[in-house]
């Protein structure tokens, strides 16, 4: 194999690739544990279940402003000839268009909308939540810019200081409004602006600096808008997916529950982390492979990214679910009944991560109604558990309902990749080893026993290893040279 797709010398690209975009998210998670605390302390549990609420009904906006060009954008930008600049702009203009449109329409409808979503009204809060659909759709567009063109660095640094800003500015706002869910809002809203607004300067600043040779075809807007259209259901219904627990809190439940809730996710951020990184660094990767290479070659390349980010994924939410009572303990005694929603919610981003490795083959084959058809079945699992479970379980039922629910999206998506391009993924193991984590979340949540928790997560671990053996060799092997290598460094 050539260096991208085995070697030794291709993996430690990769490795390094990935510890670019991953290093900023890291620094940004040692400053999560001192945002989080610092909100939980001072907002009771009912106003911070408020700012979730800030950001579905940011989301939905920004969903049908966006029309799944983003895709389109990640879809040609490695095309031959075709100008980035122009797509770009090709992208963003229409987008920036139906926001502005959409944003008049929440203003007529502000007052109920504010009610239901956060239990009171103000212009404000209107303001606030045009404003950062605005400034998603624009940083949306940037950092993706930055993303595409595999620039990890500034993708750290941008992050880094978009959470020192947060940081902040809760604490300033905190002295103008006091134990307010204004101060998350304020928060969330400037901190991504002033990273946004940096980020369109320095790219109007480069000009066409950055264009390659060559680059002058135009991709037609038809065709721009045609292939990202669909991915407006699948944004929809993922919104639903990640947003329906919530929803059932608010409706069946109270703001303090929510709140409950949205300090439990809060801590799953130390998981979201890295799905996050490994979105931003994975996806130029996959597009950029199936676009330059044969299946046959792609073949064992994603096979073993898979095997590699499987065991990760297990290890890491093993060893947050072990670690949990530890970790809740910087929320404060108000958010300790947070422990228990935690494991359930550890599924939603392992199986979100490997769902971006398969879902990559419907992605490139443009069958994005593979993606509905997923997602629109998931819902309804995850609307009817969360219907049966949160009246009873509140924010642990919420918790059991949304991770379920991510396992079945995980299944069904990536059977249906594997018609799409068959990659060989194994399916079957993974799904036994889903059975596995299910039935430890299970353990964890309902007796939660430290001592159960430890040898589970063991088990989890060894099962994980053993059944992506040829991963979990080459993860051994990379890292006795990496020792090794270390080792050298230091005699020379």
């Amino acid at each position: 194999m050539g260096t991208a797709s085995g070697g030794s010398e291709g993996q430690s690209g990769l490795v390094k690739s990935f510890l670019d975009f991953f290093y900023g998210n890291f620094v940004v998670l040692l400053l999560g544990f001192i945002q989080t605390p610092i909100l939980t302390r001072l907002l009771g549990r009912a106003d911070f279940g408020k700012t979730g609420m800030f950001e579905i009904a940011v989301t939905i906006i920004y969903i049908f402003s966006i029309l799944g060009m983003d895709q389109s954008y990640i879809r040609y930008y490695y095309r031959e000839g075709v100008s980035r600049r122009n797509l770009l702009f090709s992208c963003l203009l229409p987008a920036l268009g139906i926001v502005s449109v959409l944003s008049v329409v929440y203003v007529f409808f502000s007052g109920q909308a504010n009610v239901f979503l956060f239990g009171e009204t103000g212009t404000d809060i209107t303001l606030l939540v045009i404003a950062y659909t605005m400034i998603s759709v624009l940083e949306r567009y940037f950092f993706l810019d930055v993303r595409m063109q595999q620039n990890g660095k500034l993708y750290s640094n941008v992050n880094i200081a978009q959470k020192v800003l947060s940081i902040l500015i809760i604490i300033g706002a905190w002295h103008v409004f006091g134990d307010n869910f204004r101060v998350g809002l304020y928060a969330m809203t400037l901190s991504w602006g002033g990273t946004t607004f940096f980020l369109i300067i320095r790219y109007l600043k480069q000009g066409r600096a950055g264009e390659e040779e060559g680059r002058t075809k135009r991709v037609p807007e038809m065709e721009l808008i045609r292939y990202g259209l669909p991915f407006i259901a699948v944004l929809l219904m993922e919104w639903l997916l990640s947003s329906a627990d919530r929803f059932a809190l608010r409706l069946w439940s109270s703001f303090e529950e929510l709140g409950l809730y949205t300090s439990a996710m809060r801590i799953i951020v130390l998981l979201l982390t890295v799905k996050n990184t490994f979105v931003a660094y994975w996806s130029p990767i996959a597009m950029e492979r199936f676009e330059t290479r044969d299946i046959e070659e792609n073949r064992p390349f994603f096979q073993r990214i898979y095997g590699t980010v499987q065991i990760l994924c297990v290890f890491l939410s093993s060893g947050l679910i072990v670690t949990r009572r530890a970790v809740v303990l910087i929320l404060g005694k108000d958010y300790r009944g947070a422990e228990s929603m935690i494991p359930f919610l550890t599924l939603m981003p392992v199986f979100a991560i490997l769902f971006e490795i398969t879902n990559q083959s419907i992605k490139f084959s443009k069958k994005n109604w593979y993606l509905n058809a997923a997602s629109l079945f998931t819902i309804l699992c995850n609307v009817a558990g969360n219907a049966l479970l949160v009246p009873k379980l509140g924010g642990l039922g919420a918790a059991a309902a949304t991770g379920c629910s991510y396992l079945i999206y995980f299944m069904i998506g990536t059977l249906a990749g594997e018609r799409c391009i068959p990659v060989g993924y194994p399916v079957k193991k993974t799904f036994f080893l889903a059975l596995v984590m299910t039935a430890y979340c299970a353990e964890a949540s309902f007796y939660g026993a430290w001592i159960l928790d430890l040898l589970g997560g063991i088990l989890l671990c060894f099962t994980a290893c053993l059944m992506n053996r040829d991963a979990a060799k080459g993860m051994i092997e990379y890292g006795k040279k990496f020792i090794r290598s270390g080792k050298k460094k230091k005699t020379e």
